[in-house]
């Protein structure tokens, strides 16, 4: 075992891991009991066959609506179970519940999910040679301040820019002439607005010294990967986690899903309707279980939403072979209903961003003269013949719908979304 893999915590090999799966997932559930939540809902299980899979799926599983149904004084009463003096942090829900919950976390909860960050950023290839500008959002949403901290115990220099809602992007691209980072790490949809807005500046971000960049916290669909790529000149990773646990994974150099921290977070993938686990590679509901950060919320079968494939045994990626291999398809949020048409928020970007003609782009759906309106708001690259007649047409083709184009000049899309916490390319305006 290599110093970095010690230090990382990696397991030696599969049956290592197995091993400390079958621990935590036992504490896990011994610590879910310990709940007032769970009061009668675990008593029927044998702990002693707990991670045979008839048991184990003798768990309930736990979904949104019912940290919904629960008010936040409830939430802290009920499901978490550590006391004042352990908590050191709360991190901020992504808000899928609707009114964000704010989870306690313990030292012991920071150090693992610290851990999480530095595996993710050591697989794609982050050392102490870096300096990497980091602008994802800073605050009480942990994505920002714990790649940050993370990256800088790792030894890695970075530079702590934040988001655009915290630091104008004029100022965030002169920072970056001035420092000339190695990397670039932020969210997809800013990296682009990023690129955009230099480019009316005059600055060429595909010839600067970024060599690599890595994102997270939004869906990274290939054109949108592809379009990053080309405004920065560099190769794109991504990144998987979520609140309710950690910093779940990154994508290795095939880029063909995420090395899925496994000793940390237990994953199940299961048939969305009979909630039956499905064969490996299937398409299935992600459901996950916090195996080192439920210090304070024990998150036990919980249904992220996610519909993704898990394949395990992929080599390719050296001490990080031993993880399996999570890949998303598709959420089952992030749609929206246009004159009873479904149009996913990926769908519609992947379509967007693949048209070579589109330099940016916004939608607003609006209801007006007794109908629902598709208007696709878009900034346009320098050979824009015909362009939004192919626009129109690739909408109609893939949805079925006709939507109203509007062309703006280039950078006010950039200027509208400065200072949003993550930008919102679509939105639906009919009240």
């Amino acid at each position: 075992m290599t110093d970095q893999q010690a230090d990382l915590e990696i397991p030696a090999d599969r049956d290592a891991l197995f091993s400390q799966q079958s621990d935590r997932r036992r504490r896990a559930v011994e610590r879910a009991k310990s709940a007032p939540f769970y009061a009668g809902k675990l008593d029927h299980l044998n702990l002693d066959r707990i991670t045979e899979e008839a048991e184990w799926a003798k768990i309930p599983i736990l979904d949104k609506e019912q940290l919904r149904a629960m008010d936040a004084r409830t939430f802290y009463e009920d499901f978490c179970i550590s006391g004042r003096r352990e908590i050191v942090e709360y991190w901020r829900s992504g808000g899928s519940t609707g009114k964000p919950l704010f989870y306690p976390r313990t030292a012991e909860d920071i150090r693992f999910g610290q851990l999480g960050f530095k595996r993710a950023l050591h697989l794609a290839g982050f050392g102490p040679d870096d300096i990497a500008h980091m602008s994802m959002p800073l605050g009480i949403h942990p994505a920002g301040h714990m790649m940050a901290r993370s990256g800088s115990d790792a030894g890695v220099g970075m530079v702590w820019a934040g988001g655009g809602n915290t630091l104008p992007s004029a100022t965030q691209l002169d920072l970056v002439s001035l420092f000339q980072p190695t990397a670039w790490i932020g969210m997809a949809s800013y990296g682009i607005q990023l690129g955009n807005l230099a480019k009316t500046e005059g600055l060429d971000l595909a010839a600067s010294s970024v060599e690599r960049i890595l994102c997270s916290a939004e869906p990274l669909s290939a054109s949108k990967r592809q379009k990053l790529s080309e405004l920065w000149g560099a190769p794109v990773r991504d990144c998987y986690g979520m609140t309710e646990a950690m910093m779940l994974g990154c994508e290795d150099a095939s880029m063909d899903g995420f090395r899925f921290w496994s000793d940390f977070c237990y994953p199940e993938v299961l048939d969305p309707d009979t909630l039956e686990p499905v064969a490996e590679g299937t398409p299935g509901l992600l459901i996950i279980t916090a195996l080192v950060t439920n210090n304070a919320t024990p998150f036990v079968r919980w249904n992220t939403g996610d519909i993704v494939t898990l394949r395990t045994g992929v080599t390719g990626a050296g001490v990080y072979d031993v993880f399996p291999l999570v890949k998303h398809t598709h959420r089952t949020a992030g749609f929206v209903k246009v004159r009873g048409i479904n149009i996913g928020f990926t769908d519609l970007e992947d379509l967007m961003f693949a048209n070579t003609a589109v330099s940016d782009f916004r939608v607003e759906i609006v209801w007006q003269n007794d109908r629902d309106e598709l208007d696709v708001y878009v900034e346009l690259a320098d050979d824009t013949t015909g362009a939004t007649d192919q626009i129109s047409a690739d909408i109609r083709r893939v949805f079925g719908l006709i939507p109203r184009i509007h062309v703006g000049a280039r950078g006010e899309i950039a200027q509208r979304f400065e200072g949003a916490f993550k930008p919102v390319r679509v939105e639906d305006l009919r009240g």
